[in-house]
Formats: structure tokens, C-alpha cells, sequence
């Protein structure tokens, strides 16, 4: 067992997450488009080929069809399939194996079978990126009953959410921020498997809640600092889960501040955060003393200019402006 706490970047946490998994678990495989002997597409299984062999660990074809279909029969049939999908844009070409099969397992089986899988994959924009390797795709996989989904925002949560979901019975995806890979942080090695399920405040605050999740946690966090230094109190909650979601624990927020406002990345028409804004609409409308802010990209594919995609993706700022319009 390496240190019980290291300080280590993100995508290192997920390749610890890996490796705990092929040595704790007998029944886990890994596979994807070159995650192998290549090490994967950004590092995070690197030498775990070497270090575990074929049987555990292997490249498939380029379809995300046919190997999300066969993670879907080793999980009914005695194993904990780990599939890896290089982008998450590419899920799209795989939707019918993830929303009509591998989420409806355990329902039309009456219960016979599970879907005991993970899949991750990464979202989100990074620079020169383009609209077809840009998407962060949460709302389409929260919409879908049967499925769990993680948003690690730290490189810890990228640790222990990915064993929760490793040990799950029911399938998993893990969508990691692909810009929050090189970022580092204090990763507990050696802390229990946690339960699926739990947000969590990380910045306790009296003025406005801020909701944030993936990049624009760390966003969030940011943002509160500058409005700390005008006298504005921000709280900020990482629900880290959004399938399940607490939302208790928003609601609880929410009453205490008054003010809401949501942050994602994703485009805003049809995100996540309207879910949750309509949530606290319904269950938390006495408590609020001003409309409920989004924060989110502008319905426009992304662009691969770096100079126009400072344009489009949501940032610190514009948390900042946001929280500036509900509290004055």
C-alpha cells in the first residue's frame, strides 16, 4: 500500500482508483480504445498492462457500441466491467446499449440480472478543442432511470467516487473534467470505499448558495473569494453526485442564504441546473428572497479557437456576475 495521503493530480487519483480495483477485486476488467498497451488516451491506466496482463486489461475496436454492449454481458455473467469511452461526445453512438440496455437490465429481468459496470470518460472543453470533443453530457445521463452518475470536481472525489462506483451493483458513469486533470490535491489512499450518494459543502457561507459542480467547483470556490473581499458571504455545495442526488442537502443551503445560483459548464438550455432550479422552486420558494441564477455556456457549439472559446466557457467571472445580480 503506497502513503496513506498523497498529494498527487487527478488523473494520477483515477489511476490509483484503477489499480486499487484490479488488486482488491478478482472480478474487475478494464477495456476501451487504447487504454492497454498505449496507457490510455491521457495516462490513466498507464503500466497497468504491464503490471496486470491481457486477461485484465485490454484495447478493443473502435466501437463504443459493440464494447459497451459487451461490458453489458460480463456484468449479467460474473464480472465488474471498467469501459473507458475516449470522449464522452463518442457516447452518443453507444446511447441505445446505455439507456435502452445497460440501464433497463435490472428492471426487465424482473431483477434476474444486474448491470454491475463502470463507465468512464472525460467531458468538457480543454483548449483548441472543437465541438465534437467538447460536450459535458450529465443531463442526458441523469435523465435516464437506472443509472448512477459522479462528477468528481477533486482529485480525492476522483479517488473514492470512482471505487464507490467500482463496488456498485448498478452501472456507473463517471464523468471526469478532462481540464481538472493536471490539478492537484490530498488523496486518502487508504480510506474506506464510500456509499454511492452525498454532496458536500465546501465553503460554508450566509449570503447566496452557489451549486457547482465538475470545473466549476473549483470555479465556484474562486469566485466566492473574489466576493468575499465586497462583503458578500458565498456558500458553495459540490453535489459530486447527480444520480443520486442530494438535494437535501441543496435545500438545507438554500434556506439558510435565500439566494441560489447554479454553475456548470454545460450549455444552459436543458442542463442540469435546471433540474435543480426547479427543485428549489418547488420546495424552497418561501425561503428564497430573489430569482434562482444560472450559470452556464451559451447555446452555441464550442469553438476550437482558444480566443473564442474564453467567450463561451462559463467561468469564475461569471459566477461572480451572477451572484452580484441576486444579492443586489
Amino acid at each position: 500500500m503506497p502513503d496513506a495521503t498523497q498529494t498527487i493530480s487527478y488523473i494520477q487519483a483515477v489511476q490509483h482508483g484503477l489499480r486499487w480495483s484490479l488488486e482488491a477485486l478478482d472480478d474487475t476488467v478494464i477495456f476501451g480504445e487504447d487504454v492497454a498497451v498505449p496507457g490510455g488516451p491521457f495516462g490513466a491506466t498507464k503500466n497497468l498492462h504491464r503490471d496486470f496482463g491481457s486477461d485484465r486489461i485490454f484495447d478493443t475496436p473502435i466501437s463504443e457500441t459493440a464494447f459497451l454492449g459487451m461490458a453489458l454481458g460480463a456484468a449479467m455473467t460474473g464480472l465488474r466491467p471498467i469501459a473507458e469511452i475516449m470522449y464522452a461526445d463518442f457516447m452518443f453512438v453507444a446511447m441505445d446499449q446505455l439507456v435502452n440496455q445497460i440501464a433497463n437490465t435490472r428492471y426487465v429481468s424482473r431483477g434476474t440480472y444486474g448491470a454491475p459496470l463502470v463507465i468512464r470518460t472525460q467531458q468538457g472543453y480543454s483548449s483548441g478543442s472543437c465541438a465534437q470533443h467538447s460536450h459535458s453530457i450529465e443531463a442526458y445521463i441523469a435523465h435516464t432511470p437506472g443509472l448512477r452518475l459522479a462528477v468528481p470536481s477533486t482529485a480525492d472525489d476522483a479517488y473514492q467516487m470512482l471505487r464507490a462506483a467500482i463496488v456498485s451493483d448498478d452501472p456507473v458513469v463517471v464523468a471526469e473534467a478532462r481540464m481538472l486533470y493536471p490539478t492537484k490535491g490530498e488523496v486518502r489512499l487508504d480510506a474506506p470505499v464510500e456509499p454511492i450518494g452525498g454532496g458536500r459543502i465546501t465553503r460554508e457561507g450566509a449570503d447566496v448558495t452557489v451549486v457547482a459542480w465538475s470545473r466549476m467547483a473549483g470555479a465556484a470556490l474562486e469566485a466566492a473569494e473574489v466576493l468575499a473581499a465586497e462583503g458578500i458571504d458565498v456558500e458553495v455545495v459540490d453535489p459530486r453526485w447527480l444520480a443520486p442526488l442530494d438535494f437535501d442537502l441543496i435545500a438545507a443551503s438554500v434556506r439558510k442564504t435565500g439566494r441560489l445560483v447554479i454553475a456548470h459548464e454545460a450549455n444552459l438550455t436543458g442542463g442540469f441546473g435546471a433540474e435543480i432550479a426547479a427543485r428549489a422552486a418547488e420546495e424552497c420558494f418561501r425561503d428564497l428572497r430573489a430569482p434562482i441564477a444560472r450559470v452556464g455556456a451559451p447555446d452555441v457549439p464550442t469553438p476550437a479557437a482558444p480566443a473564442l472559446q474564453a467567450v463561451v466557457i462559463p467561468s469564475a467571472a461569471d459566477v461572480v456576475s451572477a451572484v452580484r445580480r441576486v444579492v443586489r
